[in-house]
Formats: structure tokens, C-alpha cells, sequence
């Protein structure tokens, strides 16, 4: 599993892939809450997970505070893997950046994927609900995440020497989705799949039917039981569903 750039682990190693996926974590999380994934998708899914500062084997770089800052980082990294037909999935924070991601290939004129899954997001033209979280307290922090999205076990919340290691990149993550200003550019023209949970709370299922305007292409909804993290905790119907997409033409493109 040896990565050829700090922002790219290759969680299924080897050569013959056919076609790519590339994941996006959400805030808080790295590349490797991916890892498992390889053995529930096809065997010539080449599958990538994207490692931001801040977390996991990066904890210690200076982590992000704005999606403006990641993508123009991660458009020169991740435009050579888009060789392969590709698709994106993005988990809340991670399906935000995978979107303008998406966007900032098109106006440079490189590749674009042939699918992007939206999961767990609202509609990025769409307001927020919530009050922003990033400048409270760490106290005050900890708690409204908790409170949120269940985000931060008790187990890591009482360890302070731990919540010192992981609270700014955590910070910095909910900062990328509380700063988010949305710009009017044409829909993009790959198609779009919004996954949600059915009970997930922080995110409606009319949030994530608005992402059938930032497309002019087929758009489709899949909601799953469970959560806000319901891509793990019905993992094998989410990987069900994107091996059931993977094979779609739409994606091979």
C-alpha cells in the first residue's frame, strides 16, 4: 500500500485496473476509513483514497481551513489519475470538495471523472441549516460536533492528549463546510448520484434532490438505512450500490 504522494494511498495495490475510484473522507477522517472498501467492489476497481493534512499519517501538518485552499492542492495530484474512467465519492465534508474539485478541472480544461456520488451533503447552492461551529470553544466545539453528528467517541473526547492531536484538523474540516460560498457556474455535465441515509438528521432528503441542478446530465438519489454515517454502517448496500453505478456506461466515460 505504498503511496506515490502524500495525498493519494492506493488502498487496492497492483497493476490491470480498468476504471478508478477516488474517495473523499468527511471532516475528520483520512484515506484509510476507505479500507476496506476494495474487497466489496469489483476486482478491477482501482479505488484511491485522498489523505489531507491533519489527519491519520499527516496528523501533524497544518490541516485546511477552506475549500478553495484543497482544491487548488489536490487539482495537480489527482489530475494524472483521471487516465482511467473515473468516479468521485464523496462523504459530507469530502462530497463539498469533490464537487468543486470536479468544477476547478473543468475551468482549467483537464479530465473530469465520468461520475460523481454525492453522499451525505446537502446541495452545495443550498443554505446552510446550522450555525457555524468553527470558532467556538474546544469545549463548546466538541460538543456541538457531538451533537451534530456523533462525530467524536467519548472514549477519544475524555483523552486529552488525543483530542490535542486531532481537534485542528477537525477544526479545520468543519471550517472547509462553515466558510463554503457557493459561485454560479453552468451544471456540470457528469452525471451526479446523491446517496443519503433515511435517518440521517443533519442532512434532508429534499438537500439532497437539489443536487439534480448541478447537473445537466442523468441524476439519481439512493437513500440508505441508518445515519449521517451510513457508509458505515451499511457498508455493503452503499458498496452494492456502487459497484451497480461502476458498471453503468455513464461511469466509464
Amino acid at each position: 500500500m505504498a503511496a506515490e504522494s502524500p495525498w493519494i494511498r492506493r488502498l487496492r495495490p497492483g497493476a490491470g485496473a480498468r476504471r478508478r475510484l477516488i474517495c473523499f473522507a468527511h471532516a475528520g477522517a483520512g484515506a484509510w476509513s476507505f479500507r476496506e472498501w476494495p474487497a466489496g467492489l469489483p476486482d478491477d476497481v482501482d479505488v484511491v483514497g485522498v489523505q489531507l493534512p491533519g489527519r491519520e499519517d499527516r496528523l501533524t501538518e497544518p490541516p485546511f481551513s477552506n475549500v478553495v485552499d484543497v482544491v487548488a492542492q489536490l487539482v495537480d495530484v489527482l489530475a494524472p489519475e483521471l487516465t482511467l474512467p473515473c468516479t468521485f465519492f464523496g462523504h459530507s465534508m469530502g462530497a463539498l470538495i469533490a464537487f468543486e474539485l470536479v468544477r476547478e478541472l473543468r475551468r482549467r480544461g483537464l479530465p473530469t471523472p465520468g461520475l460523481l456520488v454525492a453522499s451525505a451533503f446537502r446541495a452545495p447552492h443550498l443554505p446552510r441549516r446550522a450555525l457555524s461551529l468553527h470558532e467556538l470553544s474546544d469545549a463548546e466545539f466538541i460538543a456541538a460536533v457531538n451533537e451534530r453528528y456523533s462525530a467524536v467517541p467519548e472514549a477519544v473526547a475524555s483523552n486529552a492528549e488525543l483530542m490535542e492531536l486531532i481537534l485542528p484538523g477537525l477544526r479545520g474540516d468543519i471550517s472547509i463546510c462553515d466558510t463554503y460560498a457557493f459561485g454560479e457556474e453552468q451544471p456540470l455535465d457528469c452525471p451526479i448520484v446523491a446517496f443519503g441515509g433515511e435517518e440521517d438528521g443533519e442532512v434532508g432528503h429534499d438537500e439532497l434532490a437539489g443536487w439534480r441542478s448541478q447537473t445537466s446530465a442523468a441524476f439519481e438519489q439512493i437513500l440508505f438505512p441508518g445515519g449521517h454515517f451510513f457508509h458505515q454502517t451499511a457498508r455493503d448496500e452503499v458498496l452494492g450500490a456502487l459497484t451497480r453505478l461502476l458498471e453503468s456506461p455513464r461511469s466509464r466515460s
